[in-house]
């Protein structure tokens, strides 16, 4: 069996990172190239940078970041944020990213999962969902949860995974920076699909993250807050992961 893997989250805007409750009141957190390294030493399995920058300087600052990030970081890392088209991806991947995350643009345009899945294979994508419940069902939101779609998140999920995206991350928008838990029982049906499934949005104890493993069959949980606030180092949760029986690089 897969050993589950731990991946912290590393939001960044104008080349900083920055960490906030529902993607707003962002504080800065620490340099990303330097951050990024630490979790690396203490046993992350992989990392996530998404760029929330809004302007276009904030957008090359960090492609130059990739490529710092790359030459200090022995373990794969994964950028999100801006793109757009096939050219965008193919800049992040030779910078040195290990895999790319679509989000709001694949909404938008379904064929792009297509498209870098045909050109750089499908290892490369992830497909990146927001979502927030609406009455009984879970809506996908785009432009960082700000804007609802007509789309249904298991619906959209799977499509992204038939066209070509080779994870899904998912984030639940009603519990991101909560620290209340994932919602475990949304994270096993998405478990059905063919796809390794990202839990994210909501870990605030070790149990929670256990929980999404194991109830939520999820593959990875993806982390910030408890991360950068030295709230539950990575060793000491891979070890309370390990002693409740779950498979975990130590």
């Amino acid at each position: 069996m897969l050993a589950k893997r731990i991946i912290p989250c590393l939001d960044i805007r104008e080349g900083q990172t920055v960490k906030g409750i529902n993607f707003v009141e962002l504080k800065q957190v620490g340099d990303p190239v330097e951050l990024g390294a630490k979790y690396a030493s203490e046993g992350a399995d992989e990392l996530v940078y998404l760029d929330i920058s809004a302007s276009e300087e904030g957008r090359r600052t960090f492609t130059e970041l990739v490529s710092r990030i790359a030459a200090r970081i022995d373990i794969p890392f994964t950028v999100g944020g801006g793109i757009s088209s096939v050219d965008d991806a193919g800049r992040l991947l030779d910078a040195g990213a290990d895999k790319i995350t679509l989000n709001s643009a694949a909404v938008a345009n379904p064929a792009l999962i297509d498209a870098i899945a045909a050109k750089y294979g499908s290892q490369f994508v992830v497909a990146a969902i927001d979502a927030r419940t609406v009455g009984d069902h879970w809506v996908v939101t785009t432009h960082g949860g700000k804007r609802p779609t007509d789309r249904e998140l298991f619906a959209w999920a799977r499509e992204a995974a038939d066209r070509g995206a080779g994870e899904i991350l998912f984030t639940s928008m009603d519990h991101d920076g909560t620290k209340n838990g994932y919602p475990c029982d949304t994270f096993a049906r998405l478990a059905e699909l063919p796809v390794p499934i990202i839990a994210s949005g909501g870990a605030g104890t070790a149990d929670h993250i256990a929980d999404v493993l194991t109830l939520g069959r999820a593959d990875a949980a993806l982390a910030a807050s408890i991360f950068h606030y030295n709230e539950i180092p990575i060793p000491v949760l891979k070890r309370a992961l390990n002693e409740r029986n779950i498979n975990v690089r130590l």
